[in-house]
């Protein structure tokens, strides 16, 4: 049993100073109010931890922290802090994580600032967390790491400890891949293979699922099948965990303090309607924007004024980003304007705060108030719409949320509104004030049965499952490794035959995929090693590919190789002509060219290749997604025109063909192990049409798949990269060992 190493910005603290004393207040944000629920809950309620632990900055110093060690020893978790200098911190937290990311991902580009002081100092203090968790990690320690300010972190870590359980989860939307391309080159490629280093990559929602994987599939060049990605030898998931809060919490019966407070509340505004929000000071809360939408609102029912309070509570954030100093002159300007037009002398419609809120008044602001008006133009989730609901243990009250939101999904029973169109916010501000009772609880028990459902402690132990699981099918993964132990007994058995077959595919197999299929020539490296593999007479060579007759011989017509073309369509033993495997099927390419020639000017990138048995569409050049579809539909196409006909479509990797029905690598295969009579069998391939081989040599042959993907070969190596050195040292080692028995 390990440890749970947490790893934030902030630690969950900050210190408040009151003369010679010292004391711990909670930090506010959706982070520390969830992961705290979760830490103070009893050990021994939850799996697996002997021990929790929470590392992150401080804005104090040591020697004041070492002044509150009795307080922290009071935690249910132990604080790891992490110390760095004014400037430093500053460049990457002020600037960086949220003059750059922050605004970027919250869709705001023109607010973003592209400085590489900024980028460096980002680097520089992600390297200070990696150091610190150097510094105290074990091996079955379990690192959760949190939030776009530490999105270099994860793969920071892999890189000393490859063997590291880590989960990385992102706190606020990821943006599409169009917002996500302005930032330079290198920027955008460093921070996805920073996330990548994790082992489970966590989001809110399934639009910022697909903007992660779209992301990284465009950026890094990797593959994925549906949520898995295969990214450097290691298989990475990322999916949607939708945070909660902790519902009992907020749900149960109040103390005296809270219930003190609404007394309180109920007498200063016994005849009136309490609309209530509480947001940091952020640009993109849509302060302002609300604050039209009520003018709106009090403009267009003049029937309410008077009768409706709305209390206005922002909690001080980043003052000393200008951009946010800015915004609250603004603000204030707004709420005094309007407090002007429409007060009397016994009322004005807003109550402004600008100060943190003690939990007590949090809590009794919920339960008092009438409405919820959470309407940011952009939120990961937003936590206040779902403690508002938890709260309402009464079933009364309205929540009026923001349809850009995280919790939008999750709480379709709120009036969802486009915090942008004050007249769309005016009549939701009058349709909750005016909304019947049993219409009340009706919402309020839906979206309070969700909440109880998956509660912070149900995200907390979601994720860690998760966790595991990916963990496991990466162990599952390992196995099929060709490691060192495997590699030798290929090796052995290498050694000891006496006719051996080699069945190599050609692209992506033993060359690299080319942009253009004609300008994938074979590499004068490439070219060595076969006349290095044939030079032994033991060994028979087969280039099995999908490549045509005329191209396989201009490449290796002069090399000691057998040579199968379009997957079987013709195979040519050394230097005797090409054989036929089939008899031909006129008159089918007329039918199905047209179709692929729409498909291609329908999407860019994409191109159709002609060989003598085959015709194939190849989309690796486009959109990814783009692709992918357009494959769907043309294959879906192309079938019904073959039917009661000797054709069939081959899905293959990033490219359709079609060719005749029976044809296939694999029975190519078979025919070959058995005209030869080896006793030696290594199959090599990476696609799809290869899996045939894969199936066919099953008992007969050692079969190796390029990439993770799930296949019927006994084993895997993970790039195409490999390849060659894998065969080099079989062949090599084999030959220097024979040569000295020779001497």
């Amino acid at each position: 049993m390990g440890r749970l190493i947490l790893v934030s910005n902030r630690l969950p603290f900050t210190i408040e100073k009151s003369g010679a004393d010292n004391r711990l207040r909670q930090s506010s944000g959706g982070l520390v109010s969830a992961i705290k629920s979760y830490f103070d809950k009893d050990l021994d309620t939850h799996h697996r931890f002997r021990e929790k632990v929470w590392i992150g900055s401080v804005d104090f110093s040591l020697q004041d922290f070492n002044q509150v060690k009795e307080q922290v020893a009071l935690q249910a978790f132990s604080l790891e802090p992490v110390f760095i200098e004014e400037e430093a911190y500053s460049n990457y937290y002020n600037g960086f994580s949220n003059s750059t990311l922050w605004p970027l991902f919250h869709y705001f580009p023109s607010f973003v600032e592209f400085r590489k002081e900024y980028f460096d100092s980002y680097k520089k203090v992600n390297q200070q967390f990696a150091e610190k968790i150097f510094s105290i990690i074990k091996d079955d320690d379990v690192l959760w790491i949190h939030d776009y300010q530490l999105m270099l972190l994860p793969q920071l870590i892999r890189k000393q400890k490859p063997n590291a359980t880590i989960g990385f989860f992102l706190h606020i939307p990821f943006p599409s891949y169009e917002l996500l391309r302005l930032l330079p080159a290198d920027w955008k490629t460093t921070l996805l293979a920073g996330v990548m280093g994790a082992d489970l990559v966590g989001f809110h929602t399934h639009e910022y699922v697909q903007h992660f994987i779209q992301s990284v599939k465009m950026f890094i060049k990797i593959d994925n099948h549906f949520n898995l990605l295969h990214y450097k030898n290691r298989l990475v998931k990322a999916d949607l965990f939708p945070i909660g809060v902790d519902y009992e919490k907020f749900s149960t019966a109040d103390d005296a303090g809270v219930n003190e407070q609404i007394n309180q509340f109920k007498a200063a505004f016994a005849d009136k309607k309490i609309i209530f929000s509480v947001d940091r000071q952020d640009y993109t809360k849509g302060l302002m924007d609300r604050l039209q939408g009520y003018d709106q609102f009090l403009n267009d029912h003049p029937e309410w004024k008077e009768k409706v309070i709305f209390i206005q509570n922002v909690i001080p954030s980043r003052d000393n980003i200008p951009a946010y100093t800015e915004r609250k002159k603004m603000l204030e300007e707004l709420i005094s304007t309007i407090n002007g037009k429409y007060s009397s002398i016994q009322w004005q419609p807003i109550i402004y705060r600008y100060n943190h809120l003690e939990f007590e008044q949090l809590k009794a602001l919920y339960k008092a108030a009438d409405v919820a008006l959470i309407t940011p133009l952009r939120d990961g989730m937003n936590l206040v719409a779902k403690e508002y609901v938890a709260s309402r243990s009464d079933g009364k009250g309205v929540l009026i949320l923001s349809e850009l939101t995280g919790a939008a999904s999750e709480l379709s029973e709120a009036i969802l509104v486009n915090p942008i169109d004050r007249d769309e916010v005016a009549a939701a501000i009058n349709h909750a004030l005016s909304m019947s009772v049993a219409e009340q609880h009706r919402r309020m028990r839906m979206m309070q049965k969700r909440l109880k459902e998956y509660d912070v402690t149900r995200w907390v132990t979601d994720f860690l499952d998760q966790l595991d699981a990916v963990k496991m099918e990466q162990e599952k993964l390992k196995t099929k490794y060709v490691n060192e132990s495997v590699l030798n007994k290929i090796i052995q058995h290498y050694q000891k035959s006496r006719k051996r077959l080699l069945l190599l595919d050609y692209d992506g197999t033993l060359s690299p995929f080319a942009a253009i299929p004609s300008q994938a020539q074979p590499s004068e490296e490439l070219l060595r090693h076969l006349k290095q593999f044939t030079a032994d007479r033991k060994n028979n060579v087969v280039l099995i590919s999908g490549r045509d007759e005329k191209t396989l011989d201009n490449w290796f017509g002069n090399l000691r190789v057998l040579l199968v073309a379009e997957h079987g369509a013709s195979i040519k033993y050394e230097a005797n002509a090409w054989e036929k495997q089939f008899s031909k099927f006129p008159g089918w390419k007329e039918q199905v060219r047209p179709v692929m020639d729409l498909f291609a000017t329908r999407c860019p990138g994409s191109l159709v290749e002609e060989k003598d048995n085959t015709l194939a569409w190849h989309y690796r050049n486009t959109a990814a997604d783009l692709g992918f579809s357009r494959s769907r539909e043309l294959m879906n196409t192309i079938s019904h025109l073959l039917t009661n006909t000797p054709l069939q479509v081959v899905d293959g990797n990033k490219v359709l063909e079609v060719r005749q029905a029976g044809i296939n690598k694999g029975t190519t295969a078979l025919k070959l192990v058995e005209h030869f009579e080896a006793d030696f069998v290594l199959c090599i391939g990476d696609d799809t049409t290869d899996e045939d081989m894969f199936n066919f040599l099953n008992g007969k042959g050692i079969t190796i798949k390029i990439g993770n993907a799930a296949t019927a070969a006994n084993y895997n190596v993970a790039t195409q990269a490999e390849v060659l050195p894998l065969l080099s040292r079989i062949i090599n080692t084999s030959n220097t060992k024979e040569q000295n028995a020779c001497t």
